[in-house]
Protein backbone atom coordinates (compact mmCIF):
# COMPACT_ATOMS: atom_id res chain seq x y z
CA UNK A 1 0.00 0.00 0.00
CA UNK A 2 2.81 2.02 0.72
CA UNK A 3 4.81 1.78 -2.52
CA UNK A 4 1.67 2.13 -4.11
CA UNK A 5 0.98 5.64 -2.26
CA UNK A 6 4.37 6.69 -3.38
CA UNK A 7 3.80 6.25 -7.37
CA UNK A 8 0.77 8.03 -6.66
CA UNK A 9 2.39 10.95 -5.28
CA UNK A 10 5.78 10.76 -8.00
CA UNK A 11 3.17 10.35 -10.97
CA UNK A 12 1.45 13.55 -9.83
CA UNK A 13 4.46 15.47 -9.07
CA UNK A 14 5.82 14.31 -12.30
CA UNK A 15 2.49 15.61 -14.04
CA UNK A 16 2.37 18.74 -12.48
CA UNK A 17 5.96 19.32 -13.91
CA UNK A 18 4.67 18.07 -17.49
CA UNK A 19 2.34 20.94 -17.11
CA UNK A 20 4.42 23.84 -15.96
CA UNK A 21 7.09 22.69 -18.81
CA UNK A 22 4.43 22.81 -21.31
CA UNK A 23 3.26 26.37 -19.82
CA UNK A 24 6.63 27.72 -20.45
CA UNK A 25 7.51 26.16 -23.84
CA UNK A 26 4.16 27.66 -24.72
CA UNK A 27 5.21 31.05 -23.64
CA UNK A 28 8.66 30.81 -25.00
CA UNK A 29 7.33 29.76 -28.31
CA UNK A 30 4.67 32.97 -27.85
CA UNK A 31 7.64 35.13 -26.92
CA UNK A 32 10.11 34.13 -29.90
CA UNK A 33 6.78 34.37 -32.50
CA UNK A 34 6.57 37.72 -31.55
CA UNK A 35 9.97 38.76 -32.26
CA UNK A 36 10.41 36.76 -35.17
CA UNK A 37 7.34 38.56 -36.95
CA UNK A 38 8.72 41.80 -35.62
CA UNK A 39 11.85 40.90 -37.59
CA UNK A 40 9.98 39.86 -40.61
CA UNK A 41 7.79 42.83 -40.72
CA UNK A 42 11.08 45.20 -40.61
CA UNK A 43 12.68 43.01 -43.28
CA UNK A 44 9.61 43.52 -45.47
CA UNK A 45 9.31 47.39 -45.33
CA UNK A 46 13.26 47.98 -45.45
CA UNK A 47 14.56 45.26 -47.56
CA UNK A 48 11.53 44.03 -49.82
CA UNK A 49 10.23 47.83 -50.25
CA UNK A 50 13.38 49.20 -50.46
CA UNK A 51 13.52 50.96 -47.08
CA UNK A 52 10.11 52.21 -47.54
CA UNK A 53 10.01 52.47 -43.39
CA UNK A 54 12.31 54.14 -42.96
CA UNK A 55 11.76 56.61 -45.61
CA UNK A 56 8.11 57.11 -44.20
CA UNK A 57 9.09 57.72 -40.83
CA UNK A 58 12.18 60.22 -42.19
CA UNK A 59 9.34 62.03 -44.22
CA UNK A 60 6.84 62.14 -41.45
CA UNK A 61 8.93 63.15 -38.47
CA UNK A 62 12.17 64.21 -39.32
CA UNK A 63 13.03 68.08 -40.39
CA UNK A 64 15.94 69.04 -42.08
CA UNK A 65 17.42 72.40 -42.26
CA UNK A 66 20.05 73.34 -44.91
CA UNK A 67 22.79 76.69 -43.69
CA UNK A 68 25.11 77.16 -46.29
CA UNK A 69 27.20 74.22 -46.68
CA UNK A 70 26.18 72.58 -43.49
CA UNK A 71 22.50 70.91 -42.81
CA UNK A 72 21.24 69.21 -40.14
CA UNK A 73 18.12 67.62 -38.74
CA UNK A 74 15.65 67.46 -35.94
CA UNK A 75 12.69 65.39 -34.98
CA UNK A 76 9.03 66.81 -35.06
CA UNK A 77 8.24 66.15 -31.84
CA UNK A 78 4.91 67.63 -32.74
CA UNK A 79 4.25 65.25 -35.25
CA UNK A 80 5.49 62.40 -33.11
CA UNK A 81 2.88 63.08 -30.20
CA UNK A 82 0.01 64.31 -32.92
CA UNK A 83 0.66 60.06 -34.20
CA UNK A 84 1.23 58.92 -30.68
CA UNK A 85 -2.48 59.61 -30.25
CA UNK A 86 -3.74 58.72 -32.90
CA UNK A 87 -1.95 55.34 -32.24
CA UNK A 88 -2.89 55.35 -28.66
CA UNK A 89 -6.55 56.14 -29.59
CA UNK A 90 -6.51 53.54 -32.27
CA UNK A 91 -5.34 51.23 -29.89
CA UNK A 92 -7.29 52.16 -27.51
CA UNK A 93 -10.37 51.47 -29.93
CA UNK A 94 -9.61 48.53 -30.78
CA UNK A 95 -8.36 47.31 -27.37
CA UNK A 96 -11.63 48.14 -25.86
CA UNK A 97 -13.40 46.09 -28.80
CA UNK A 98 -11.72 43.02 -28.22
CA UNK A 99 -12.03 43.11 -25.13
CA UNK A 100 -16.12 44.09 -25.49
CA UNK A 101 -15.52 40.88 -28.16
CA UNK A 102 -13.52 38.83 -25.47
CA UNK A 103 -15.83 39.53 -22.67
CA UNK A 104 -19.37 38.49 -24.95
CA UNK A 105 -17.67 35.43 -25.78
CA UNK A 106 -17.35 34.50 -21.73
CA UNK A 107 -20.66 35.45 -21.01
CA UNK A 108 -21.85 33.45 -23.38
CA UNK A 109 -20.04 30.45 -22.56
CA UNK A 110 -20.81 31.07 -18.73
CA UNK A 111 -24.15 31.09 -19.42
CA UNK A 112 -24.27 27.97 -21.24
CA UNK A 113 -22.65 26.47 -18.41
CA UNK A 114 -24.43 28.77 -15.32
CA UNK A 115 -27.63 27.07 -17.39
CA UNK A 116 -26.50 23.67 -17.49
CA UNK A 117 -25.37 23.19 -13.98
CA UNK A 118 -28.80 24.74 -13.05
CA UNK A 119 -30.72 22.49 -15.18
CA UNK A 120 -28.48 19.31 -13.39
CA UNK A 121 -29.20 20.73 -9.92
CA UNK A 122 -33.04 21.60 -11.11
CA UNK A 123 -33.33 17.67 -11.58
CA UNK A 124 -31.29 16.75 -8.82
CA UNK A 125 -33.79 18.65 -6.31
CA UNK A 126 -36.89 17.77 -8.45
CA UNK A 127 -36.39 14.12 -8.19
CA UNK A 128 -34.91 13.44 -5.06
CA UNK A 129 -36.41 14.00 -1.64
CA UNK A 130 -33.16 16.56 -0.42
CA UNK A 131 -33.16 19.91 1.13
CA UNK A 132 -32.75 22.82 -1.59
CA UNK A 133 -29.81 24.16 0.26
CA UNK A 134 -28.05 20.79 -0.07
CA UNK A 135 -28.73 21.19 -3.61
CA UNK A 136 -28.35 25.26 -4.85
CA UNK A 137 -25.05 27.14 -3.56
CA UNK A 138 -25.62 30.39 -2.25
CA UNK A 139 -25.27 32.21 -5.07
CA UNK A 140 -28.59 30.81 -6.59
CA UNK A 141 -30.85 31.44 -3.94
CA UNK A 142 -33.24 33.44 -5.94
CA UNK A 143 -33.61 30.30 -8.33
CA UNK A 144 -33.94 27.83 -5.42
CA UNK A 145 -36.65 29.78 -3.95
CA UNK A 146 -38.39 29.69 -7.08
CA UNK A 147 -37.58 25.79 -7.65
CA UNK A 148 -38.56 25.20 -3.95
CA UNK A 149 -42.10 26.74 -4.62
CA UNK A 150 -42.67 24.54 -7.99
CA UNK A 151 -41.45 21.59 -6.49
CA UNK A 152 -44.50 22.29 -3.69
CA UNK A 153 -47.04 23.04 -6.09
CA UNK A 154 -46.20 19.87 -8.04
CA UNK A 155 -46.41 17.86 -4.35
CA UNK A 156 -49.91 19.31 -3.59
CA UNK A 157 -51.34 18.93 -7.08
CA UNK A 158 -50.18 15.49 -7.06
CA UNK A 159 -51.65 14.93 -3.55
CA UNK A 160 -55.02 16.33 -4.48
CA UNK A 161 -55.12 14.38 -7.58
CA UNK A 162 -54.62 11.02 -5.28
CA UNK A 163 -57.03 12.03 -3.12
CA UNK A 164 -59.58 12.21 -5.50
CA UNK A 165 -58.91 9.27 -6.97
CA UNK A 166 -58.94 7.77 -3.45
CA UNK A 167 -62.45 8.81 -3.41
CA UNK A 168 -63.26 8.14 -6.93
CA UNK A 169 -62.12 4.37 -5.68
CA UNK A 170 -64.02 4.39 -2.53
CA UNK A 171 -67.15 5.61 -4.64
CA UNK A 172 -67.43 2.94 -7.41
CA UNK A 173 -66.71 0.55 -4.46
CA UNK A 174 -69.57 1.60 -2.60
CA UNK A 175 -72.22 1.69 -5.75
CA UNK A 176 -70.58 -1.78 -6.85
CA UNK A 177 -71.44 -2.96 -3.12
CA UNK A 178 -74.89 -1.09 -3.04
CA UNK A 179 -75.95 -2.13 -6.54
CA UNK A 180 -76.36 -5.54 -5.09
CA UNK A 181 -78.93 -4.85 -2.62
CA UNK A 182 -81.81 -3.47 -4.74
CA UNK A 183 -80.44 -5.78 -7.75
CA UNK A 184 -81.14 -8.56 -4.88
CA UNK A 185 -84.46 -7.46 -4.15
CA UNK A 186 -86.31 -6.67 -7.62
CA UNK A 187 -84.64 -10.53 -8.47
CA UNK A 188 -86.23 -11.84 -5.13
CA UNK A 189 -89.89 -10.22 -5.54
CA UNK A 190 -90.18 -10.88 -9.43
CA UNK A 191 -89.42 -14.54 -8.50
CA UNK A 192 -92.13 -14.59 -5.68
CA UNK A 193 -94.75 -13.03 -8.21
CA UNK A 194 -93.49 -15.53 -10.76
CA UNK A 195 -93.72 -18.77 -8.66
CA UNK A 196 -97.36 -17.89 -7.00
CA UNK A 197 -99.71 -16.56 -9.88
CA UNK A 198 -102.83 -17.22 -8.01
CA UNK A 199 -100.95 -14.41 -4.99
CA UNK A 200 -103.78 -12.21 -3.54
CA UNK A 201 -104.09 -8.58 -5.69
CA UNK A 202 -103.54 -6.86 -2.46
CA UNK A 203 -99.84 -8.75 -1.70
CA UNK A 204 -99.24 -8.76 -5.41
CA UNK A 205 -99.72 -5.17 -5.45
CA UNK A 206 -97.22 -4.69 -2.28
CA UNK A 207 -94.63 -6.45 -3.87
CA UNK A 208 -94.63 -4.44 -7.12
CA UNK A 209 -94.48 -1.37 -5.56
CA UNK A 210 -91.37 -2.81 -3.54
CA UNK A 211 -90.06 -3.96 -6.71
CA UNK A 212 -90.37 -0.83 -8.39
CA UNK A 213 -89.07 1.32 -5.29
CA UNK A 214 -86.03 -1.21 -5.61
CA UNK A 215 -85.49 -1.10 -9.72
CA UNK A 216 -85.91 3.02 -9.60
CA UNK A 217 -83.10 2.86 -6.48
CA UNK A 218 -81.14 0.79 -8.69
CA UNK A 219 -81.64 3.10 -12.06
CA UNK A 220 -80.14 6.29 -9.47
CA UNK A 221 -76.77 4.06 -8.87
CA UNK A 222 -76.35 3.16 -12.60
CA UNK A 223 -76.37 6.99 -13.13
CA UNK A 224 -74.33 7.28 -10.64
CA UNK A 225 -71.44 5.10 -12.30
CA UNK A 226 -72.85 7.06 -16.04
CA UNK A 227 -72.10 10.54 -14.23
CA UNK A 228 -68.68 9.27 -13.14
CA UNK A 229 -67.36 8.11 -16.18
CA UNK A 230 -69.06 11.04 -18.45
CA UNK A 231 -67.34 13.55 -16.09
CA UNK A 232 -63.70 11.92 -16.88
CA UNK A 233 -64.60 12.37 -20.74
CA UNK A 234 -66.83 15.67 -21.02
CA UNK A 235 -64.93 18.86 -21.83
CA UNK A 236 -67.05 21.98 -20.87
CA UNK A 237 -67.63 24.21 -23.61
CA UNK A 238 -70.10 27.60 -23.66
CA UNK A 239 -72.44 29.05 -26.28
CA UNK A 240 -73.09 32.47 -24.49
CA UNK A 241 -76.03 34.13 -25.30
CA UNK A 242 -78.14 36.99 -23.34
CA UNK A 243 -80.21 35.73 -20.43
CA UNK A 244 -83.21 36.42 -18.61
CA UNK A 245 -82.01 35.42 -15.36
CA UNK A 246 -84.50 36.58 -13.20
CA UNK A 247 -86.89 34.13 -15.43
CA UNK A 248 -84.48 31.17 -15.05
CA UNK A 249 -84.56 31.03 -11.31
CA UNK A 250 -88.46 31.50 -11.06
CA UNK A 251 -88.73 28.82 -13.69
CA UNK A 252 -86.36 26.48 -11.89
CA UNK A 253 -87.87 27.13 -8.34
CA UNK A 254 -91.26 26.21 -10.40
CA UNK A 255 -89.81 22.65 -11.42
CA UNK A 256 -88.95 21.70 -7.96
CA UNK A 257 -92.09 21.76 -6.48
CA UNK A 258 -92.57 18.05 -6.96
CA UNK A 259 -89.17 17.32 -4.96
CA UNK A 260 -89.75 20.02 -2.75
CA UNK A 261 -92.91 18.70 -1.54
CA UNK A 262 -91.94 15.15 -1.22
CA UNK A 263 -89.02 16.26 1.18
CA UNK A 264 -92.05 18.39 3.03
CA UNK A 265 -89.82 21.67 2.07
CA UNK A 266 -91.24 24.83 0.68
CA UNK A 267 -89.39 27.76 -0.84
CA UNK A 268 -88.97 31.19 -0.76
CA UNK A 269 -87.66 33.75 -3.64
CA UNK A 270 -86.39 37.35 -3.38
CA UNK A 271 -85.52 37.98 -7.22
CA UNK A 272 -84.49 41.41 -8.36
CA UNK A 273 -86.22 42.17 -11.71
CA UNK A 274 -84.33 42.12 -14.78
CA UNK A 275 -81.50 40.43 -13.87
CA UNK A 276 -79.42 39.73 -17.08
CA UNK A 277 -76.07 37.84 -17.74
CA UNK A 278 -74.32 36.97 -20.82
CA UNK A 279 -73.42 33.11 -20.78
CA UNK A 280 -74.77 29.68 -21.24
CA UNK A 281 -77.93 29.32 -20.14
CA UNK A 282 -78.26 25.68 -20.20
CA UNK A 283 -74.83 25.38 -18.33
CA UNK A 284 -76.18 27.69 -15.97
CA UNK A 285 -79.47 26.18 -15.39
CA UNK A 286 -77.55 22.94 -14.69
CA UNK A 287 -75.01 24.82 -11.75
CA UNK A 288 -78.32 25.89 -10.30
CA UNK A 289 -79.96 22.85 -10.10
CA UNK A 290 -76.84 21.47 -9.17
CA UNK A 291 -76.95 23.91 -6.08
CA UNK A 292 -80.41 23.29 -5.03
CA UNK A 293 -80.62 19.88 -5.02
CA UNK A 294 -77.84 19.71 -2.79
CA UNK A 295 -79.82 22.27 -0.83
CA UNK A 296 -82.77 19.99 -0.50
CA UNK A 297 -80.78 17.09 0.31
CA UNK A 298 -79.35 18.17 3.35
CA UNK A 299 -82.02 20.83 4.62
CA UNK A 300 -84.15 19.75 7.76
CA UNK A 301 -87.63 18.03 6.72
CA UNK A 302 -90.27 20.99 6.40
CA UNK A 303 -87.78 24.28 6.11
CA UNK A 304 -87.94 26.36 3.54
CA UNK A 305 -84.98 26.65 0.84
CA UNK A 306 -84.44 30.64 0.55
CA UNK A 307 -83.14 31.89 -3.07
CA UNK A 308 -82.45 35.75 -2.95
CA UNK A 309 -80.85 37.44 -6.22
CA UNK A 310 -79.70 41.17 -7.05
CA UNK A 311 -77.60 42.86 -8.86
CA UNK A 312 -74.20 44.45 -7.80
CA UNK A 313 -72.32 46.99 -9.11
CA UNK A 314 -70.79 44.62 -12.13
CA UNK A 315 -72.00 41.53 -11.18
CA UNK A 316 -75.23 39.82 -10.62
CA UNK A 317 -75.08 37.91 -6.93
CA UNK A 318 -77.13 34.87 -6.51
CA UNK A 319 -77.49 32.81 -2.80
CA UNK A 320 -79.49 29.59 -2.07
CA UNK A 321 -79.76 29.03 1.49
CA UNK A 322 -81.07 26.10 3.71
CA UNK A 323 -81.49 25.24 7.51
CA UNK A 324 -79.94 21.78 8.00
CA UNK A 325 -76.70 20.34 9.74
CA UNK A 326 -73.78 22.85 9.75
CA UNK A 327 -71.11 22.29 7.30
CA UNK A 328 -67.85 22.14 9.01
CA UNK A 329 -65.14 25.19 8.29
CA UNK A 330 -62.45 22.69 7.10
CA UNK A 331 -64.60 20.59 4.75
CA UNK A 332 -66.14 23.84 2.77
CA UNK A 333 -64.29 24.54 0.13
CA UNK A 334 -63.72 20.57 -0.03
CA UNK A 335 -67.01 20.24 -0.98
CA UNK A 336 -66.46 21.75 -4.26
CA UNK A 337 -63.72 18.95 -5.45
CA UNK A 338 -64.87 16.06 -7.45
CA UNK A 339 -65.97 12.81 -5.65
CA UNK A 340 -66.30 14.73 -2.32
CA UNK A 341 -69.70 14.05 -0.29
CA UNK A 342 -70.81 15.09 3.13
CA UNK A 343 -72.73 11.99 3.83
CA UNK A 344 -70.14 9.09 3.91
CA UNK A 345 -72.84 6.89 4.96
CA UNK A 346 -74.05 5.15 1.45
CA UNK A 347 -77.28 4.22 3.00
CA UNK A 348 -78.59 7.45 2.79
CA UNK A 349 -80.20 8.84 0.14
CA UNK A 350 -78.09 12.34 0.25
CA UNK A 351 -75.65 13.00 -2.27
CA UNK A 352 -74.70 11.30 -5.51
CA UNK A 353 -71.41 10.83 -7.20
CA UNK A 354 -69.98 14.14 -5.15
CA UNK A 355 -69.70 15.96 -8.67
CA UNK A 356 -72.37 18.07 -8.78
CA UNK A 357 -70.63 20.62 -6.96
CA UNK A 358 -67.78 20.30 -8.46
CA UNK A 359 -69.37 20.82 -12.25
CA UNK A 360 -70.89 23.63 -10.91
CA UNK A 361 -67.39 25.21 -10.25
CA UNK A 362 -66.39 24.70 -13.42
CA UNK A 363 -69.12 26.56 -15.28
CA UNK A 364 -69.08 29.73 -12.77
CA UNK A 365 -65.41 29.74 -13.22
CA UNK A 366 -65.33 29.69 -17.33
CA UNK A 367 -68.28 32.21 -17.09
CA UNK A 368 -65.51 34.51 -15.22
CA UNK A 369 -67.57 34.40 -11.61
CA UNK A 370 -67.14 33.01 -8.22
CA UNK A 371 -68.61 30.47 -6.20
CA UNK A 372 -68.72 29.61 -2.30
CA UNK A 373 -70.20 28.41 0.91
CA UNK A 374 -70.68 29.49 4.27
CA UNK A 375 -72.07 27.59 6.98
CA UNK A 376 -73.05 28.58 10.80
CA UNK A 377 -75.80 28.07 13.09
CA UNK A 378 -77.17 25.52 10.79
CA UNK A 379 -77.60 27.19 8.05
CA UNK A 380 -75.99 26.93 4.73
CA UNK A 381 -75.27 29.42 2.30
CA UNK A 382 -74.07 28.73 -1.19
CA UNK A 383 -72.89 32.46 -3.45
CA UNK A 384 -72.43 32.84 -6.79
CA UNK A 385 -71.25 35.97 -8.45
CA UNK A 386 -71.82 36.44 -12.85
CA UNK A 387 -70.66 39.36 -14.89
CA UNK A 388 -73.94 41.22 -15.35
CA UNK A 389 -75.47 43.18 -18.05
CA UNK A 390 -75.90 42.67 -21.83
CA UNK A 391 -74.14 41.76 -25.09
CA UNK A 392 -74.77 43.82 -27.96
Amino acid sequence: MKNQNTLRQSGGVGTRLKAKLKRAIGTALIVLGGILFCVMLREFFDTMLDGYLLDWLDGKFVMHYYDGDSSFTRINWKRVKEYLFRGLLAFTLMAALAGRIALLIYAARREKQVVHEVGKMIGVYMHHDREVTDVFPREFAEISVQVAEVKSDMQRHEQALQQEAARKNDLITYLAHDLKTPLTSVVGYLSLLEEAPDMPEEQKAKYIHITLDKALRLEKLINEFFEITRYNLQQIILEKENIDLSFMLVQMADEFYPILREHGNTMGLEIGDNLEVYGDGEKLARVFNNILKNAIAYSDEGTEIGIWAEEGDENVIIRVRNLGKTIPEQRLDAIFEKFFRLDDARATNTGGAGLGLAIAKEIVTLHGGTISAASKDRVTTFEVCLPGGRQA
